[in-house]
């Protein structure tokens, strides 16, 4: 029988044996003309530092994606937290507390979006908030015989997704197209307009591109034709002016984390009069419609960041449009064969996507990392896909270029020294990329490059 190991050492295995927990790092180097299995990786490991540390800046670029949750709106949220924990639906005076503080957010979000405070419905986002307008919408009017719905073919995936599972259970599904400038044609939603059609669903702006949407000449449309319309304006909410009764809009979408508030939490404005069925059942909660105990802290953090967003709305804009435009002619005329995607006048303040052809966006993106940049592609690298992005497919990039996009999404909190940053330090990545890019030869030659 083998004696245990009881020294405290590491005991010394079999050169080819293999732990379980480093099978998969296995590599084979060729020896005299052999083939050995051994514990060699393909590359010597690498000793990383902090981000912080290693680059000389650290520029957060990716506020699309999600936003730094403001101090003061911790600060609002605190109390929710701690002290003020009271159920909203209790009807002693300490839940009462947390009730009026509910209230008084959804008066909040009412006053900044120009809806009714009884048409706010706080969600825990926008993906639930489209989920929710869709596929009740779909449920009610599909019993009325109305089983079309209008929507384009560059949508958030929770539209998109929403819609695939709503086309096997029997509805007919219109995308629209959104041309190379990334902007949905009116003329084509009224085209596409007919008798049985339930649901017009177009977002405010995209989410990739930037580019804003004609939301309020569609609402119109579709107010005149008596088909409900819906927009996705989890990107717009906080960065454009949001006119939900002047636009004619029936259905909005909301997510908080967008605009410096709380992750988690999103609303769905529901124009007065119309019904579908309710969310989740069990509670009266939201007018019955969304059972379940409110996220008070959430929802005071919403509505605390909205009124921020929107009170300095007017103020950020032209800065950031300004910072927006510096950088997009700063990369576009220090680097050769690039292209800004979607229209360059209309879209929000704080977008810029540029495609770089003859590179990976991921490769791109890890070596902005190395220098303390944050950012994002076109290219959905973090779902383990390596298909390119379905937005700048629709607007009528290849493959190859569209897997080499980068997406800069600004804040209030960038700084000129910021874009001074990325501007310096961009192109000679997008260089060094393409020296060590096999196909940047043959796209220099004018060569087809798939």
């Amino acid at each position: 029988m083998q004696k245990a190991n009881t020294s405290g050492k590491r005991r010394n295995f079999r050169p080819d044996f293999i732990p379980v927990c480093e099978r998969n790092h296995v590599a084979k180097k060729r020896r005299g003309g052999e083939i050995h299995r051994g514990r060699i990786p393909p590359f010597p490991p690498i000793h990383r530092k902090p981000v912080k540390q290693m680059a000389t800046r650290f520029v957060y670029a990716d506020n699309a994606a999600t936003t730094r949750l403001l101090p003061s709106v911790l600060e609002a949220m605190t109390p929710y937290l701690t002290e003020e924990y009271g159920n909203p639906s209790s009807l002693y005076s300490f839940g009462q507390s947390s009730r009026q503080a509910v209230d008084r957010a959804r008066e909040t979000v009412a006053r900044c979006l120009n809806c009714r405070p009884d048409e706010v419905f706080f969600t825990s986002g926008g993906s639930e908030a489209d989920n929710w307008a869709i596929k009740m919408t779909a449920e009610a009017l599909s019993k009325k015989g109305k089983k079309h719905i209008i929507s384009t073919v560059f949508e958030h995936h929770a539209v998109l997704h929403t819609l695939d599972s709503l086309k096997k259970h029997g509805f007919e599904i219109t995308l629209l197209p959104v041309y190379d400038n990334g902007v949905v044609r009116v003329e084509d939603v009224k085209a596409a307009l007919r008798p049985d059609t339930a649901l017009v669903s177009v977002m405010f702006a995209n989410n990739e591109i930037g580019t804003i949407q004609p939301i309020a000449e569609i609402g119109a449309l579709c107010r005149e034709a008596g088909v409900l319309f819906h927009t996705d304006a989890v990107q717009a909410v906080g960065h454009v002016p949001v006119d939900f009764a002047g636009m004619n809009i029936d259905m909005l979408s909301l997510s908080a984390h967008k605009f410096h508030g709380p992750k988690g939490m999103g609303a769905l404005i529901l124009r007065k009069g119309v019904r579908f069925g309710n969310l989740i059942d069990g509670g009266a909660q939201e007018k019955g419609r969304r059972a379940g105990t409110e996220n008070t802290a959430g929802i005071v953090g919403l509505a605390k960041a909205m009124e921020l967003a929107c009170g300095s709305m007017e103020a950020n804009t032209p800065r950031l449009t300004a910072m927006r435009d510096r950088l997009i002619h700063g990369l576009l005329s220090s680097v050769e064969r690039c292209r800004l995607n979607g229209d360059p006048v209309r879209r929000l303040p704080g977008n810029v996507n540029i495609s770089f052809e003859g590179i990976e966006g991921e490769s791109l993106l890890l070596m902005l990392d190395f220098k303390g940049i944050c950012a994002s592609s076109g290219s959905a690298c973090t779902s383990g896909s390596l298909d390119p992005s379905h937005v700048l497919l629709a607007i009528g990039l290849p493959h190859a270029v569209a897997h080499g996009s980068l997406r800069l999404t600004l804040s209030e909190e960038t700084t000129e020294e910021d874009i001074d940053y990325m501007l310096a330090e961009i192109p000679p990545i997008v260089r060094r990329l393409r020296d060590m890019s096999p196909l940047w030869e043959h796209i220099l030659k004018g060569e087809t490059v798939e």
